[in-house]
């Protein structure tokens, strides 16, 4: 029986210098993907049907193998730095060339996609890989072509994919084996030695990064939901702080977990999947996602099975504690099919405080939120970088997404504060990381506790309750709560010792004050002056 599946004319694969290839999958369904990856041996299947993948010894993101290819079109307009690492156009096409060459007689994937709720801003892609579970990837994660929209497809951007190949440092300009290149003005990603799926998802975010705001649209690493009576919410945060579970709301419609656009006409997601992080992952606490990885379908990559059974172990992190789902966005019972809604009425700021002294919920001004939006404090939580250990780090990443963003963060952060002012959004910094200590000392905040004053900033019942000024972060958090027990509410009396506490808060209050000095040039003295004091 041969393999099923659309065949692609080899030759159509020429425009993006790819000679030879072997047998060419198009488009494949879902079931078409499933029984290539079981032929293939690349992954096997759990119980309830969904496909579980290893991918090696990359586990998460590698950010220091990233580069943005320096050339003509976008050099002017790029931040470079630590972040946005220069590759020589010399480099990328030695690069390109020596990885078309390995794909040559290889059967190869592609997906037609599109990135973009909104039609208006909306950008076509094309994945090619040559693996078929990292095509269904692709088929989960992004906007699907309809058939008529097939007919005569043209990408705007194309993602080629080769975990197989290795760069080779002496001759490919690259530190390691691992490369991530972005070539703007070529419209074309590489991506070398990884086989998480996260690397294509983020280059393609990184791209919208460049794409958006350059036509009056911010982009942002956040989630979003919408009130049945169309008041939109949106909630940023980076790996690990809860933007994927706390926007999963039977009361409230579901735009998109991770990934949006905020035009002068609403909000709109990027994305037609969600990819949570799923370790530990219960069904009381978050029964949508719960049974979203656990059907036909959802791609799970590194998590451990029971050898027989086929039984999720999702408590068991031996091989990472980034263990990831990835399924379509339908699999989310009361997510929105057109991915768009209004503008905003409430922001919330997620952070992972590995320091347990912010207060569970806070109440900002818009100054504050200026503030905080580039400060963009929170904890690496372990296993979601490569490098990391199993202890998070605190770390501020500007606009919650600093790996991502290839403009000035300034730039993300004038277009947040005009539409802040224009629709008079609610701003909300909350804290789902540790409380009674620090890390390795406190705990991590109940996640229904979270989810019950995330209702509450959301329904509008915070605003009567009483605010109380947190002396050390100038920020209003409410003195009361239902279903929160109120000493949760302020910080310092749930720690053993008050004075530690005190010590403990001035410590990152100082590093809040160090870290917007890069900053402060850039914004109005109200925006400088509305963060911690000492």
């Amino acid at each position: 029986m041969s393999l099923p599946g659309q065949t692609w004319d080899p030759k159509e694969l020429e425009q993006h210098g790819i000679f030879n290839a072997g047998t060419v999958y198009r488009n494949l369904s879902t079931p078409q993907l499933y029984e290539h990856i079981i032929r293939r041996g690349e992954a096997a299947i759990a119980a309830g049907g969904a496909v579980v993948v290893r991918t090696g010894r990359h586990t998460g993101r590698s950010p220091s193998d990233k580069y943005i290819v320096r050339e003509p079109s976008s050099a002017q307009h790029i931040a470079w730095g630590k972040v946005n690492r220069t590759l020589a156009e010399a480099s990328f096409d030695t690069l390109r060339k020596r990885m078309l060459a390995y794909l040559q007689r290889r059967d190869l994937f592609v997906q037609d996609c599109y990135v973009g709720a909104d039609p208006r801003y909306r950008l076509s892609l094309r994945v090619i890989t040559d693996t078929a579970w990292q095509s269904l990837f692709a088929h989960s994660l992004f906007i699907r072509a309809t058939p008529e929209q097939l007919e005569g497809f043209v990408p705007n951007f194309t993602i080629i994919a080769a975990p197989g190949f290795s760069a080779v440092p002496s001759i490919d300009g690259t530190d390691t084996d691992t490369a991530i290149v972005i070539h703007f003005g070529q419209r074309t990603a590489l991506i070398a030695r990884s086989a998480y799926g996260g690397e294509i998802k983020k280059s393609v975010f990184t791209i919208m990064n460049y794409l958006l705001p350059r036509q009056g649209v911010l982009s942002m690493h956040c989630s979003a939901n919408v009130s049945q009576a169309g008041d939109s919410a949106l909630l940023f945060g980076l790996s690990g702080t809860g933007k994927t579970s706390l926007s999963a709301d039977a009361q409230r419609p579901l735009i998109g977990d991770d990934e949006h656009g905020w035009s002068d006409q609403g909000v709109f997601n990027f994305e037609g999947g969600c990819y949570a992080k799923i370790i530990k992952l219960s069904p009381e606490a978050e029964p949508h996602i719960y049974a979203a990885i656990h059907r036909f379908g959802a791609l799970l990559e590194n998590v451990v099975m029971d050898p027989e059974s086929r039984t999720l172990l999702l408590d068991d992190g031996s091989i990472t504690e980034n263990t990831r789902g990835a399924y379509p966005l339908d699999f989310i019972p009361n997510a929105m099919s057109t991915g768009q809604a209004g503008h905003p009425k409430n922001i919330i700021m997620l952070t992972a405080d590995a320091f347990g002294v912010m207060p569970p919920i806070s109440r900002l001004t818009p100054d504050q939120a200026m503030y905080h939006f580039l400060s963009g404090y929170t904890a690496k939580v372990a296993g979601t970088e490569r490098g990391l250990g199993n202890e998070p780090q605190a770390t501020f990443s500007t606009c919650f997404g600093a790996p991502f963003m290839t403009l000035h963060p300034t730039v993300y952060a004038k277009l947040l504060g005009e539409r802040i002012a224009q629709h008079q959004a609610g701003c909300w910094l909350v804290n789902t990381g540790w409380n009674g200590g620090p890390y390795g000392v406190g705990q991590r905040i109940k996640i229904a506790y979270t989810r019950r004053m995330v209702q509450a900033a959301l329904d509008g019942e915070l605003a009567e309750v009483p605010l109380r000024t947190d002396p050390t972060f100038g920020i209003q958090v409410p003195t009361a709560c239902e279903g929160v027990p109120s000493e949760l509410l302020q910080p310092r009396q749930t720690w053993r010792d008050p004075e530690a506490y005190d010590r403990q808060a001035a410590l990152l209050a100082q590093k809040f004050m160090q870290n917007f000095q890069v900053f402060a040039q850039y914004v109005s003295a109200d925006v400088r002056t509305a963060g911690p004091r000492t």
